[in-house]
């Protein structure tokens, strides 16, 4: 594979599968967050010159990790401070592993996610800076998932890296005994982690399937840690509940089909079965929490055998209990598209304009998208014309803006 575009494609697929794993190594070898960054950008960068002329390596992952690596361990050695760090990378290449490691995970990912959910931090950076080093995220896209202007964000990653080098934050799994305090922070990164793969933030794709897949393979590895915490087997529920529908999310051409459209005898009924009874596990646990909550809604939508028996007043009551959990605008707005379903749409729309007067939705095109969906649904064409409009105007991911002219155009011809 020597052509042009074949190479930068290689390249883009390396970026999507590799670069989490490259960066938690690097991170792991040199203890040095901001180095690690730009020595894996150099590596991506020098990979679309070298696999041009000699082809793309058979394992790019391993070809990315030492070419990496390599460059961390020139720079440590022409600076005289990095004479400590280049020992214990010494000693890290050679051994494979990081021995002062008590949990007994070798997994650089995860490892890297507890580092980065320390509790010195606060919740917003932990997961803001997993997102940026593990999924390899752009800040705008961080931004724009966290609904935060760019600059807000970047500040924020930059103080993260600042508190866990001046703090001494170690790079481990903890003791079983401090897993509690970071269980929310690293239940929260996957999530988001899952969320941007599901319905990525901007590109030309709905989803990023890699992400999806890393995020699940992590919650496992975590719910095998945990095995007695619900909220985390409620979010293994969750995902693997989302994950089952992923094949029938878009066409055969890449379009977006909704939920109502899809064609159910397609979804994965292994990963139903299982989260299914991952949910009921959790919650004979008795600690109800969100994910479970959350995956309790999902679970709705993949046992109704059509779209039409789909128990919309059970999930309206689900996003009801929710809101107690997480009191935000985004949980709301979801109830407000099941209230709608339930009780008819008017009932929706009074929700939907409640968060518009508030503003804190204003520059999330879902807003829009809801409150012409409803009208659409309503029979008020023109009026859902012009909210499609809107969300137009604020919609970043490709494969969601043709949906969206779709709808569009449909109003307008009616």
């Amino acid at each position: 594979m020597k052509s042009t575009d074949g190479v930068e494609e290689a390249v883009a697929a390396a970026f999507r599968e590799e670069w989490g794993q490259v960066v938690a190594t690097l991170i792991r070898v040199t203890g040095d967050w901001d180095l690690a960054e730009e020595c894996a950008q150099d590596a991506f960068a020098q990979a679309l010159d070298r696999w041009r002329r000699d082809g793309v390596p058979r394992r790019p992952g391993a070809w990315l990790t030492t070419t990496a690596r390599n460059r961390a361990l020139d720079v440590l050695r022409r600076e005289a401070v990095g004479a400590a760090k280049l020992r214990e990378a010494a000693v890290l290449t050679r051994d494979g592993h990081d021995e002062y490691d008590e949990s007994g995970v070798e997994d650089d990912r995860l490892r890297l996610i507890f580092t980065c959910c320390h509790p010195a931090l606060p919740i917003e950076a932990r997961v803001a800076l997993t997102l940026r080093t593990l999924a390899g995220l752009t800040t705008p896209e961080i931004a724009r998932a966290f609904l935060v202007p760019e600059a807000t964000m970047a500040q924020r990653l930059v103080r993260a890296k600042r508190k866990i080098r001046n703090a001494g934050i170690p790079y481990r799994v903890p003791p079983a005994h401090l897993l509690p305090e970071r269980t929310t922070g690293v239940l929260g990164v996957l999530y988001l982690l899952f969320n941007e793969g599901y319905a990525a933030t901007s590109g030309a794709d709905l989803m990023r399937t890699n992400l999806c897949a890393e995020a699940l393979r992590l919650t496992r590895l975590l719910a095998r840690l945990m095995p007695d915490e619900p909220e985390t087997l409620g979010l293994l529920a969750l995902l693997l509940l989302h994950d089952a529908r992923r094949e029938t999310r878009v066409d055969a051409a890449g379009e977006l089909v909704t939920l109502e459209d899809q064609d159910r005898t397609v979804w994965d009924r292994a990963e139903i079965d299982e989260g299914t009874t991952l949910l009921e596990s959790a919650l004979r646990r008795g600690g109800p929490g969100p994910y479970q909550i959350q995956a309790a809604i999902a679970a709705c939508h993949t046992t109704a055998a059509t779209a039409e028996e789909t128990d919309w007043a059970d999930i309206a009551a689900l996003y009801g209990e929710l809101t107690r959990f997480v009191p935000s605008a985004v949980v709301r707005l979801n109830r407000a598209v099941a209230v709608g379903m339930a009780e008819g749409t008017d009932a929706g729309l009074t929700l939907v304009a409640e968060l518009e007067s508030e503003g804190e939705l204003a520059g999330y095109h879902l807003l829009p998208a809801t409150r012409a969906d409803l009208l659409r649904r309503s029979g008020r064409t023109s009026e859902a014309a012009e909210a499609y409009e809107r969300a137009l105007e604020l919609v970043e991911n490709d494969a969601e803006r043709r949906f969206l002219e779709r709808r569009l155009a449909e109003c307008r011809s009616a």
